[in-house]
This record gives structure tokens, C-alpha cells and sequence, in this order.
């Protein structure tokens, strides 16, 4: 506005090179006295105009809308460790690294962010697990995190329930889905990976109890406590915490990884299939390639048992530094 201002002057004032007009001259330029008036009324209104819509003109930026759900060790909303997850700390990484939008953390449960994603211009979820399904409508980011594969959890007293499935330490998924004896819980529309996303469209009818709530694994758990339940699906890590916040004790509980699975999977930003989400996801995509990836492995590492986190650290740094690569 200092600018505008200093035009105005300029225009008024009168350079000293300038002949001077005689009267008589003058009195036939000088445009009348209404004319005037009329002009700098005129000039006055469009400079107040420039004020008010300036502003607004240069802040305005697109609003990307965060869905964060609560998925610990990813993020917690909740407890002792709020705010601890391996998301939560991803987070101000990324809205830092993106300083053209205006970003709003939205929580949401599963069935309302992807409703988010299928339905809103420009959304973006940091937790997301790539399958073909959920490609054909979502833009997929590189891997931003490598999370622990999933696996079957028990009580320790109903072990023989797996153990004629047992290969090697592995449960063979397929073969104790399709023996259809006893049931297992999942969380309703989550992907568990491409591979056994696969397993459990070919189930057969009731060989899973799908929970839908909120707090659907804790509810699993619950209803696995109480004897309703056998077997449940799920990551180990998460099933700890929510295990601890329930107060069952760890050493009731017994994890078996799946057969066919690797020991890890990786995790992505997913946005909406819109021109303004796949470009989000090109400056995703380039700052992912330069964030701290130690920091957040370490974080992740953290929630494992003690023997699998070199395992874990050692695999994740090869993995991302090969992705940084390429």
C-alpha cells in the first residue's frame, strides 16, 4: 500500500521542469470543481476496494484436511503417550515441508476417512496400507513408514487352537480359514496387506467377525477376554498397547506372523484421487525422500519387543536408503 500511496503523490505533484501555464490557459484545463470531486471519489473507493480484497487475495491457500485415526504405535489421541506416535511426530514434518496449504487435522474413524477420501476435493490420510482395491481411487505416496506385518494373537490357554496350522512358527492363514472351526476378528475395512487383504476376501461365509466401532480392536480384545473370541487378527505392536490400556497382561496373549507374508510391510500417505490430491502427492513423495527416516524407524522400533528391534532398524535403514535412491 506504501506503493499505491506513493503513486497517487507522484500523479499530484508537479516536476520542476515543467512550464508554467498562464492563467488564462488554466482556466480552460482546469476541469470543473464537480469533475474534480467526482474523479477523486471515484479513485478513493477503488483504493479502498484494493485494501479490503489485497489481503484476502494473498493469504488464500488451498485447505488440505488431515484424517488421522487413532492406529497407535502410529497415533494416539489418548493415554500416557498422546501425541507419541510414529505419525504424530511425521506430521509437523510434513505440514512444515508444506507451507502453500493451510492444513487442518481432522479425527476420524475408518469408515468416515475413507468416505473422506472417496468424497472431498483435497484429503489426505498419513496411515494408509497400498492394496489394488483402494489404488483405484486413492493417489498412493511412496512407503513413508515399514510397520510390522500382521499376525494371530491368543490367550496363552487356547494355543492348540493354532497349532494344527502351525508351519514352521507361521500360521497358514488359509488353511485355518477355510477349516472354518473358529472365527476370527477383524477390524471391519482395514487392509491387513495385498496378501492377506486376498486370504480374507476368500473366506468362507462366518470364518470372520468383523468389528465396525470405534475402538474395534480394543472391543476384539475384549470379546477375546471374555471367551466370545478365539483368535484376532491384527498388528502386534497396536495389540500390545491396546492389550496394556485394557490391563490384560502381555504374557496372556500369544502372536504368531502368517505364512507368506514378509516380516514387514510399508505404510503410505494416501489422498484423494483429484488433481489437487495427486499433486500433493508429488511433494509428498519429495519430501519423504528427505526426511530423517532414522528418527521415525527409531520411534517405531521402540514398541517392539526388544529381540526384533535390530532386526527391524537394520532392515528399515537398507530399505529407505534404497528408496532415497532412486
Amino acid at each position: 500500500m506504501r506503493r499505491y500511496s506513493t503513486i497517487l503523490a507522484t500523479t499530484r505533484s508537479r516536476s520542476p521542469g515543467c512550464a508554467k501555464t498562464e492563467p488564462s490557459e488554466l482556466k480552460r484545463l482546469t476541469p470543473p470543481a464537480s469533475n474534480r470531486a467526482h474523479h477523486w471519489w471515484t479513485w478513493r473507493l477503488f483504493g479502498l476496494l484494493f485494501l479490503l480484497v489485497l489481503p484476502a487475495w494473498a493469504q488464500a491457500k488451498p485447505t488440505l484436511i488431515w484424517l488421522l485415526r487413532d492406529l497407535p504405535p502410529l497415533t494416539i489421541f489418548e493415554g500416557p503417550k498422546k501425541g507419541q506416535g510414529v505419525i504424530d511426530q511425521l506430521m509437523p514434518m510434513l505440514i512444515a515441508g508444506m507451507p502453500q496449504y493451510e492444513h487442518t487435522l481432522m479425527r476420524v474413524n475408518r469408515a468416515r476417512g475413507l468416505q473422506m477420501l472417496h468424497e472431498h476435493p483435497f484429503a489426505c490420510d498419513p496411515s494408509l496400507i497400498w492394496n489394488k482395491e483402494r489404488a483405484q481411487w486413492i493417489a498412493f505416496s511412496i512407503p513413508a513408514f515399514r510397520a510390522v506385518s500382521n499376525g494371530l494373537v491368543v490367550r496363552q490357554k487356547d494355543r492348540e487352537v493354532l497349532e494344527p496350522f502351525l508351519v514352521e512358527g507361521e500360521v497358514d492363514l488359509s488353511a485355518f480359514l477355510a477349516n472354518g472351526e473358529r472365527k476370527v476378528g477383524v477390524v471391519a475395512e482395514r487392509s491387513y496387506g495385498e496378501y492377506i487383504d486376498a486370504l480374507l476376501h476368500q473366506a468362507p461365509n462366518g470364518a470372520l467377525t468383523p468389528h465396525y466401532g470405534n475402538d474395534a480392536l480394543s472391543s476384539l480384545l475384549s470379546m477375546q477376554r471374555l471367551g466370545r473370541l478365539q483368535v484376532v487378527l491384527g498388528y502386534w505392536p497396536e495389540i500390545r498397547y491396546q492389550a496394556r490400556q485394557a490391563e490384560i497382561a502381555e504374557d496372556e496373549l500369544l502372536f504368531f506372523p502368517i505364512r507368506g507374508t514378509g516380516k514387514y510391510l510399508s505404510g503410505h500417505v494416501g489422498c484423494t484421487d483429484t488433481t489437487a490430491g495427486r499433486q500433493a502427492i508429488t511433494e509428498i513423495n519429495h519430501l519423504l525422500r528427505t526426511l530423517p527416516h532414522e528418527h521415525l524407524n527409531q520411534l517405531y522400533a521402540d514398541w517392539l519387543d526388544p529381540e526384533r528391534r535390530q532386526d527391524y532398524l537394520e532392515q528399515a535403514r537398507i530399505f529407505f536408503q534404497q528408496q532415497a535412491a532412486q
